[in-house]
Protein backbone atom coordinates (compact mmCIF):
# COMPACT_ATOMS: atom_id res chain seq x y z
CA UNK A 1 0.00 0.00 0.00
CA UNK A 2 1.32 3.35 -0.78
CA UNK A 3 0.24 6.64 -0.10
CA UNK A 4 0.26 9.43 -2.72
CA UNK A 5 -1.27 12.99 -2.68
CA UNK A 6 -3.40 12.13 0.56
CA UNK A 7 -4.57 8.91 -1.47
CA UNK A 8 -3.89 5.39 -0.36
CA UNK A 9 -2.93 3.25 -3.46
CA UNK A 10 -2.63 -0.31 -3.98
CA UNK A 11 -0.73 -2.70 -6.39
CA UNK A 12 -1.48 -4.14 -8.93
CA UNK A 13 -2.94 -0.72 -9.86
CA UNK A 14 -5.77 -1.78 -12.16
CA UNK A 15 -7.42 -0.25 -15.53
CA UNK A 16 -11.13 -1.81 -15.73
CA UNK A 17 -11.86 0.21 -18.90
CA UNK A 18 -9.88 2.26 -21.65
CA UNK A 19 -9.65 2.81 -24.95
CA UNK A 20 -6.89 2.50 -26.97
CA UNK A 21 -4.81 3.64 -30.38
CA UNK A 22 -1.19 2.91 -31.19
CA UNK A 23 0.97 2.49 -33.57
CA UNK A 24 4.25 0.97 -34.90
CA UNK A 25 7.56 2.57 -37.11
CA UNK A 26 10.70 1.68 -38.02
CA UNK A 27 12.77 4.26 -37.40
CA UNK A 28 16.87 4.74 -37.19
CA UNK A 29 18.85 2.47 -35.13
CA UNK A 30 21.81 4.89 -34.60
CA UNK A 31 19.25 7.49 -33.25
CA UNK A 32 17.14 5.48 -31.21
CA UNK A 33 20.46 3.96 -29.43
CA UNK A 34 21.26 7.61 -28.94
CA UNK A 35 18.11 7.94 -26.86
CA UNK A 36 18.56 5.05 -25.09
CA UNK A 37 22.09 5.98 -23.85
CA UNK A 38 22.48 4.95 -20.01
CA UNK A 39 19.65 3.13 -19.77
CA UNK A 40 21.12 0.05 -20.04
CA UNK A 41 19.24 -0.90 -22.96
CA UNK A 42 19.85 -1.48 -26.59
CA UNK A 43 17.20 -1.02 -29.32
CA UNK A 44 15.55 -4.18 -30.86
CA UNK A 45 16.68 -4.07 -35.27
CA UNK A 46 14.54 -5.59 -37.66
CA UNK A 47 15.90 -5.47 -41.03
CA UNK A 48 18.11 -2.97 -39.55
CA UNK A 49 15.53 -0.62 -38.44
CA UNK A 50 14.83 0.30 -35.02
CA UNK A 51 11.26 0.35 -33.60
CA UNK A 52 9.24 3.28 -32.36
CA UNK A 53 5.60 2.98 -30.79
CA UNK A 54 3.09 5.57 -30.37
CA UNK A 55 0.02 5.24 -28.58
CA UNK A 56 -2.85 7.16 -27.02
CA UNK A 57 -5.18 6.20 -24.60
CA UNK A 58 -8.63 7.37 -23.07
CA UNK A 59 -8.77 5.50 -19.52
CA UNK A 60 -12.33 5.09 -18.34
CA UNK A 61 -12.60 3.57 -15.34
CA UNK A 62 -9.03 2.72 -13.14
CA UNK A 63 -7.80 3.07 -9.79
CA UNK A 64 -6.61 6.53 -10.61
CA UNK A 65 -9.93 8.28 -12.06
CA UNK A 66 -10.43 8.98 -15.39
CA UNK A 67 -7.53 10.89 -18.01
CA UNK A 68 -5.86 10.77 -20.88
CA UNK A 69 -2.41 9.74 -22.10
CA UNK A 70 -0.08 9.01 -24.93
CA UNK A 71 2.83 7.25 -24.83
CA UNK A 72 6.03 7.92 -26.81
CA UNK A 73 8.13 4.00 -26.70
CA UNK A 74 10.92 2.25 -28.19
CA UNK A 75 11.16 -1.52 -28.01
CA UNK A 76 14.08 -2.04 -26.74
CA UNK A 77 15.67 -4.81 -24.48
CA UNK A 78 19.01 -5.79 -22.04
CA UNK A 79 21.85 -6.31 -24.16
CA UNK A 80 22.62 -10.31 -24.89
CA UNK A 81 18.85 -11.05 -23.55
CA UNK A 82 16.67 -12.08 -26.24
CA UNK A 83 13.80 -12.52 -23.74
CA UNK A 84 13.54 -9.44 -22.00
CA UNK A 85 12.97 -7.14 -24.83
CA UNK A 86 10.01 -4.84 -23.75
CA UNK A 87 9.00 -1.30 -24.57
CA UNK A 88 10.91 1.80 -23.11
CA UNK A 89 8.92 4.59 -22.36
CA UNK A 90 10.54 7.90 -23.65
CA UNK A 91 7.53 10.03 -23.12
CA UNK A 92 4.61 9.43 -21.23
CA UNK A 93 2.19 12.95 -20.83
CA UNK A 94 -1.12 12.67 -18.93
CA UNK A 95 -3.80 15.17 -18.77
CA UNK A 96 -4.76 14.85 -14.50
CA UNK A 97 -2.41 15.35 -11.23
CA UNK A 98 -2.99 11.86 -9.97
CA UNK A 99 -2.27 9.77 -12.39
CA UNK A 100 1.08 12.04 -13.11
CA UNK A 101 1.81 11.46 -9.63
CA UNK A 102 1.19 7.82 -9.00
CA UNK A 103 2.97 7.04 -12.44
CA UNK A 104 6.34 9.06 -11.66
CA UNK A 105 6.77 7.58 -7.93
CA UNK A 106 5.64 3.90 -8.28
CA UNK A 107 6.76 3.17 -11.44
CA UNK A 108 9.62 5.95 -12.46
CA UNK A 109 7.41 6.66 -15.76
CA UNK A 110 8.22 9.62 -17.48
CA UNK A 111 4.44 11.27 -16.86
CA UNK A 112 3.81 15.15 -16.92
CA UNK A 113 1.08 17.19 -17.23
CA UNK A 114 -0.09 18.24 -21.07
CA UNK A 115 -3.60 18.76 -22.85
CA UNK A 116 -4.05 15.69 -25.06
CA UNK A 117 -7.12 15.98 -27.20
CA UNK A 118 -8.32 12.55 -28.45
CA UNK A 119 -11.09 13.69 -30.79
CA UNK A 120 -12.65 11.51 -34.06
CA UNK A 121 -11.40 11.56 -37.61
CA UNK A 122 -13.23 10.42 -40.35
CA UNK A 123 -13.35 6.32 -39.31
CA UNK A 124 -10.73 6.94 -37.22
CA UNK A 125 -9.24 8.92 -34.14
CA UNK A 126 -6.92 11.69 -33.35
CA UNK A 127 -4.76 12.46 -30.54
CA UNK A 128 -2.81 16.02 -30.30
CA UNK A 129 -0.86 16.80 -27.75
CA UNK A 130 -0.17 20.53 -26.23
CA UNK A 131 2.80 21.61 -23.88
CA UNK A 132 2.90 25.50 -23.35
CA UNK A 133 0.39 26.45 -26.03
CA UNK A 134 2.73 24.59 -28.59
CA UNK A 135 1.73 21.50 -30.23
CA UNK A 136 3.99 18.99 -29.71
CA UNK A 137 3.06 15.95 -31.72
CA UNK A 138 -0.76 14.96 -33.22
CA UNK A 139 -1.26 11.31 -34.33
CA UNK A 140 -3.96 10.03 -36.65
CA UNK A 141 -4.71 6.26 -36.04
CA UNK A 142 -7.16 5.38 -39.31
CA UNK A 143 -9.42 1.94 -38.18
CA UNK A 144 -8.57 -1.24 -39.88
CA UNK A 145 -10.43 -4.69 -39.78
CA UNK A 146 -11.39 -6.59 -36.59
CA UNK A 147 -8.80 -8.93 -35.43
CA UNK A 148 -9.62 -12.05 -33.01
CA UNK A 149 -12.63 -10.82 -30.96
CA UNK A 150 -10.55 -11.59 -27.64
CA UNK A 151 -6.72 -11.69 -27.19
CA UNK A 152 -6.69 -12.16 -23.28
CA UNK A 153 -3.76 -12.02 -20.83
CA UNK A 154 -1.34 -10.25 -22.96
CA UNK A 155 1.73 -9.58 -20.98
CA UNK A 156 4.30 -7.03 -21.19
CA UNK A 157 7.57 -5.55 -19.86
CA UNK A 158 7.48 -1.95 -19.80
CA UNK A 159 10.82 0.10 -18.94
CA UNK A 160 11.83 2.78 -17.55
CA UNK A 161 14.78 5.27 -16.52
CA UNK A 162 15.01 7.47 -13.79
CA UNK A 163 17.36 9.42 -11.32
CA UNK A 164 19.86 6.71 -13.09
CA UNK A 165 17.43 3.97 -12.13
CA UNK A 166 16.25 1.34 -14.84
CA UNK A 167 13.09 -0.25 -13.83
CA UNK A 168 11.00 -3.14 -15.68
CA UNK A 169 7.27 -2.95 -14.84
CA UNK A 170 5.08 -5.89 -16.01
CA UNK A 171 1.82 -4.62 -17.89
CA UNK A 172 -0.62 -7.33 -18.39
CA UNK A 173 -3.49 -6.23 -20.76
CA UNK A 174 -7.06 -7.72 -21.81
CA UNK A 175 -7.89 -6.32 -24.86
CA UNK A 176 -11.32 -6.67 -26.85
CA UNK A 177 -12.92 -5.21 -29.90
CA UNK A 178 -9.51 -4.97 -31.73
CA UNK A 179 -9.24 -3.56 -35.31
CA UNK A 180 -5.62 -3.49 -37.37
CA UNK A 181 -4.43 -2.71 -40.36
CA UNK A 182 -1.40 -2.13 -42.17
CA UNK A 183 0.08 2.02 -42.16
CA UNK A 184 -2.45 3.59 -40.73
CA UNK A 185 -0.94 6.26 -39.05
CA UNK A 186 -0.22 9.68 -40.12
CA UNK A 187 2.21 12.27 -37.40
CA UNK A 188 2.14 15.88 -37.67
CA UNK A 189 5.04 17.21 -35.33
CA UNK A 190 5.05 20.49 -33.62
CA UNK A 191 8.25 22.96 -32.10
CA UNK A 192 9.03 21.29 -29.29
CA UNK A 193 12.09 18.82 -27.69
CA UNK A 194 10.45 15.75 -27.75
CA UNK A 195 8.88 16.94 -31.22
CA UNK A 196 12.91 17.06 -32.19
CA UNK A 197 13.38 13.52 -30.70
CA UNK A 198 10.87 11.89 -33.00
CA UNK A 199 12.17 13.69 -36.31
CA UNK A 200 15.80 12.27 -35.12
CA UNK A 201 14.05 9.36 -35.21
CA UNK A 202 13.15 9.94 -39.09
CA UNK A 203 9.43 10.59 -38.42
CA UNK A 204 6.99 11.00 -39.51
CA UNK A 205 7.35 8.07 -41.67
CA UNK A 206 5.10 5.39 -42.69
CA UNK A 207 4.05 2.79 -40.21
CA UNK A 208 4.04 -0.96 -40.03
CA UNK A 209 0.79 -1.38 -38.64
CA UNK A 210 -2.22 0.40 -36.23
CA UNK A 211 -4.71 -0.68 -33.96
CA UNK A 212 -7.48 -0.14 -32.28
CA UNK A 213 -8.57 -1.48 -28.57
CA UNK A 214 -12.45 -0.87 -28.21
CA UNK A 215 -12.03 -2.38 -24.45
CA UNK A 216 -9.15 -2.32 -22.48
CA UNK A 217 -7.79 -3.81 -19.23
CA UNK A 218 -4.52 -3.66 -17.66
CA UNK A 219 -3.16 -4.32 -14.51
CA UNK A 220 0.35 -2.29 -13.46
CA UNK A 221 2.41 -4.25 -10.65
CA UNK A 222 5.36 -3.13 -8.76
CA UNK A 223 8.18 -2.01 -10.74
CA UNK A 224 11.67 -3.26 -10.10
CA UNK A 225 14.91 -2.01 -10.21
CA UNK A 226 17.16 -3.50 -12.55
CA UNK A 227 21.08 -3.89 -11.92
Amino acid sequence: MYSILGEQIEVPVMVRQAEACSSLFPVDAAAARDLLTGTGLEPVRVAGRALCALAFMRHIDTDLGPYHEFAFGLIARLPGRRDSTGVYIRWLPVNQTFTCAVGRELWGFPKEIADIRITRHGRGKRCEVWLDDRLVVALDAHAGIPAPAKLGGASMQTYTHRDGVLRGTPWVMNPGRVRMRPGGARIRLGDHPVADELRALGLPGPALFTSHIGTLGMAFEEATEIR
